[in-house]
């Protein structure tokens, strides 16, 4: 499969522990992690990735979780990082656990927030088609884009998520993803490789849930399979966005994983 270069921020400088990358999720970029990077950073050089066809990073026709984790492969070679600790959210966290479970020794430890390593069965066709019916010649302003999505899209936190990929480019909308890829796609996102033939991944590993989502609980048993050495927590008055909902919360848990080193050598 051909790796692609992977756009990236970086917080922080080397230390005495091994850099941390982080993954973010389907139609999010390293933009939406930048404050909770900076505060990681403290400990750690932190790099944010943009994953292929978000953010900054290059458009290609194929995505799925074999294709992401071979970008993240090269990107760890060519920056020379060695080890590293992987911490994912949603397709992030999914992209990270086939990277540990297929290249184990570039990991140190792992986590993942929010995700198991099953294949679900909701769909994002709806929604994607819901953007790909945004009139960008009409537009004029972000509020009108909003307005357009509200019948399809009812939740507004969401939908400015969304249209953080809505770009001006000179004095006219466009989607920075190209979401026909997205669409051709997206059921590799909610999808997860056969992985039960694979050997487990046994470095230290926490999966870090909100209360308010079933995405964890749908796929622990395999979680527990797949990586033995886990630990799971559980994060209240939080969704599938705990990071986002529960910002501090999210990083104490993280913060207690990454300190402590022999806390985690075997499961609670």
């Amino acid at each position: 499969m051909a790796a692609l270069d992977l756009a990236f921020e970086v917080f922080g400088t080397p230390g005495s522990q091994p850099p941390l990358l982080i993954l973010h999720g389907f139609f999010a970029s390293s933009r939406n992690w930048r404050q909770l990077a900076g505060k990681l950073a403290k400990h750690q050089q932190v790099y944010v990735l943009d994953m292929r066809n978000h953010g900054a990073s290059a458009h290609h026709p194929a995505m799925d979780y074999p294709t992401m984790a071979a970008d993240v492969r090269r990107f760890v070679d060519c920056h020379n990082l060695g080890v590293v600790n992987l911490l994912g959210h949603s397709m992030g966290g999914k992209t990270a656990m086939w990277f540990a479970l297929n290249y184990p020794t570039y990991v140190d430890k792992l986590i993942v927030a929010d995700i198991a390593p099953v294949s679900y069965s909701h769909s994002f066709a709806s929604l994607i088609a819901a953007l790909k019916a945004l009139p960008l010649a009409d537009l004029d302003n972000r509020k009108q884009a909003e307005a357009y999505l509200c019948a399809a899209i009812p939740e507004l936190s969401y939908r400015q998520f969304l249209l953080q990929n809505l770009v001006l480019i000179d004095h006219h909308y466009q989607w920075r993803i190209d979401l026909d890829i997205f669409a051709r796609t997206a059921h590799h996102i909610v999808a997860f490789p056969p992985a039960l033939h694979l050997q487990p991944f046994t470095g230290p590993t926490l999966f870090i849930s909100g209360a308010r989502s079933a995405y964890l609980s749908a796929g622990q048993t395999q979680a527990q399979t797949l990586f033995p050495r886990a630990h799971f927590s559980q994060i209240a008055n939080a969704g599938h966005w705990l990071h986002v909902e529960q910002p501090a919360a999210f990083l104490a848990e993280v913060g207690r994983f990454l300190q402590a080193p022999k806390q985690y050598l075997s499961p609670i």
